[in-house]
Parts: structure tokens; C-alpha cells; sequence
């Protein structure tokens, strides 16, 4: 018998995390439909419309839901303490088959929102002459739309490979997801275009877009910078000019936290798929299943935390969240009311 992939620490490790996943997901879960609602709310007052803003705001949709649906199954799969029978009913049974489902494409979509946000800031920082016509706010709105339009026929072989299939156990009936006979035709061909479509077309391919998309945005940041210390050299820069410049270099951060946070718990699992394919599913039993928690929390972790994100590197943000739902009794925030707030362009930032 073959060794396997991955040795023993490797379920061990599994057997570890999976006792507190069940908790930290919970946690991680609630504390995001908090944080993605608040930033709906606050991306969405008039004062903070834009492009960016929108497109920031239909990633939070994605999130939310992702969040939202991952509470039942993380309370019933890993913390409920009743009947583990009740765990393999046909009714659990096809809330997981939704669940997989429903979570992948929120998911995929979210993917979508994160590289048109990636592409979207590259214009407006390379070509900003044209970013008004290339990314304003009616072509922003049929980003998000075909976004949350195709990310559910990219997942049509998800939804061909699985079904229900009843099964009698001693004397009780499970109802256990399996896959179907379409799945299984060919040498389980579209079993291995499911993983093709999740570990290179939704994975991959958008973190090396996003890598590239990066590397292009700071590379034409620092080339704008130049340019802008080249045109004012010798003349004295208003507050109003520096004011700007210091927005776009804030907002240029901000988004690329983002994608970083991104990058960090995307590419892994679509390397992880990809050797699936290229190894065969004795990898994917010995390693990729038992990695699984792990890419979850991985997943939530990313849906969750752009709220922080937004609060440590945007003035407005924090502003508009603060007038918003402060208390009656603190003070109000004074805004700086020379500052030019563009709202075609950037999400204002500042800080």
C-alpha cells in the first residue's frame, strides 16, 4: 500500500482544530453579519456614493450571506448535542447539499467583486484621464450585476455532481450526499471539471489576476507620484493638492489590503484543488478532506474582516459610521469641508 500524501500530523492536526472549529466559526460568523451589515449601511448613505463604494457594497452583500447561511450549519454539524442520528437525516442531508451550493457561489461572487475592485483602482490610478468613462457608476452597477447573474451558471457542475441518495443503516435511514451517476459517467469526468472550475477558474486564476493587477497598481502609483513631484517642482503644493494626493495613496492602500487578505486565503486552496486533479484523489482524500475546516475558516475569516479594514484606513468611513450610530450625548465629528471629495473615482479616505 502506498504511503500516504500527508502523514499522520495531518489528522492529528485535523482531529485538534476540528473540536474548536465548530466555536471559532460561530464567532467569526457573527462577528461578520455584524460588521458586513454595518458596512452596507454605511457604504450606501449618499455622502459615500462612488464607484468603489459600490462595488465595496455588493462585495458585502456576498459576504453577509456567506456568513448568515454558515451559523445553522456550523451550530448543527459541529456544536448541536443532540442525536448525531439527527445529523445524517434527509432533511440535514439536503440542507448540506444547499449549503455547498449556496456557499460556493456567494462565494465565487465575492471572488468576481474582489477582481473588478482590483481592475477598477488600476484605471483609476493609470488612467485617470479615462476612469470616469471607463468606471462609472452605470458600468460599475453591470459589474456587480453580471457578477451575481453568471457566478451561479460558472457553478452548474457543482450543482450536476452531488444529489441525495437514501440509504438504510441498521435500522435507521441516512440520507447521505453522494455523487450522481452523471458525476461517475466518463471516469468521473465532471467530477474532475467541478474541481478544474473551482481550483483554477474561480481560484487561481483570479489570485494571478490579482497578483498582476497589484503589482501594475503600485508600480503606476509610484509612476503618478513621480509625476506629480516632476510637475510641481520648484512650486508650492496647496493643502487642497496634498490633501488629494494623500487620498489616493490612502485609498490605494486600503483596497490593496484587501486584496492581499485576499490572496492569503484564496490561493492556497486553489493550489490545493489543483493537485487534487493532478494527483488524483488519493490526495485529495489524504489531504485536501482534511484540510477542510481549515479552508473554511480560512474563507469566513476573508468575509469578515474588511470591516476592520475599512475603519483602520478611512477616515470617512469612520466618520459617517460614527454619525450614524454614536450616542446622543458624545460630540460630533468635525470633516474637514475643504477636502474634495471625488466621488467618481475613490472611495474618500481619510485619515
Amino acid at each position: 500500500m502506498d504511503a500516504p500524501y500527508c502523514g499522520h500530523a495531518f489528522d492529528l492536526f485535523r482531529n485538534v482544530y476540528r473540536g474548536a472549529h465548530g466555536y471559532i466559526s460561530l464567532v467569526v460568523c457573527l462577528f461578520g453579519s455584524v460588521a458586513n451589515l454595518l458596512n452596507i449601511v454605511v457604504l450606501t448613505r449618499r455622502e459615500m456614493t462612488s464607484p468603489t463604494n459600490a462595488i465595496l457594497t455588493g462585495l458585502a452583500v456576498a459576504d453577509l450571506l456567506v456568513m448568515l447561511e454558515y451559523i445553522p450549519f456550523a451550530w448543527h454539524m459541529y456544536l448541536s448535542i443532540g442525536s448525531k442520528t439527527n445529523r445524517y437525516s434527509y432533511l440535514w442531508a439536503l440542507f448540506v447539499l444547499l449549503h455547498s451550493n449556496f456557499t460556493q457561489v456567494c462565494h465565487t461572487i465575492s471572488i468576481w467583486l474582489t477582481v473588478t475592485l482590483a481592475v477598477w483602482r488600476y484605471i483609476a490610478v493609470a488612467y485617470p484621464q479615462r476612469n470616469r468613462e471607463w468606471c462609472g457608476m452605470q458600468r460599475t452597477i453591470v459589474a456587480i450585476a453580471m457578477g451575481y447573474l453568471t457566478c451561479p451558471l460558472l457553478c452548474i457542475p457543482l450543482f450536476l455532481a452531488f444529489e441525495i441518495q437514501s440509504r438504510v443503516a441498521l435500522i435507521d435511514e441516512n440520507g447521505n450526499l453522494v455523487q450522481t451517476e452523471l458525476g461517475k459517467a466518463n471516469h468521473n469526468l465532471l467530477i474532475d471539471l467541478n474541481f478544474c472550475i473551482y481550483s483554477v477558474v474561480i481560484k487561481i486564476i483570479p489570485c494571478i489576476a490579482l497578483t498582476v493587477l497589484s503589482l501594475r497598481l503600485i508600480c503606476a502609483l509610484m509612476d503618478a507620484k513621480r509625476r506629480r513631484e516632476a510637475l510641481t517642482s520648484g512650486s508650492k503644493k496647496t493643502p487642497r493638492n496634498l490633501e488629494n494626493e494623500r487620498q489616493t495613496d490612502r485609498t490605494t492602500k486600503m483596497l490593496l489590503a484587501v486584496l492581499l487578505l485576499f490572496l492569503i486565503t484564496e490561493f492556497p486552496q486553489g493550489i490545493l484543488g489543483l493537485l487534487s486533479i493532478i494527483l488524483g484523489r488519493r490526495f485529495f482524500h489524504d489531504c485536501y478532506n482534511k484540510l477542510g475546516d481549515v479552508m473554511d475558516i480560512l474563507a469566513l475569516i476573508n468575509s469578515a474582516i474588511n470591516f476592520m479594514i475599512y475603519c483602520a484606513m478611512s477616515r470617512q468611513f469612520r466618520t459617517t459610521f460614527s454619525l450614524l450610530f454614536r450616542p446622543r450625548w458624545l460630540p460630533v465629528p468635525q470633516v474637514d469641508n475643504g477636502v474634495n471629495h471625488n466621488h467618481t473615482t475613490t472611495m474618500v479616505t481619510q485619515v
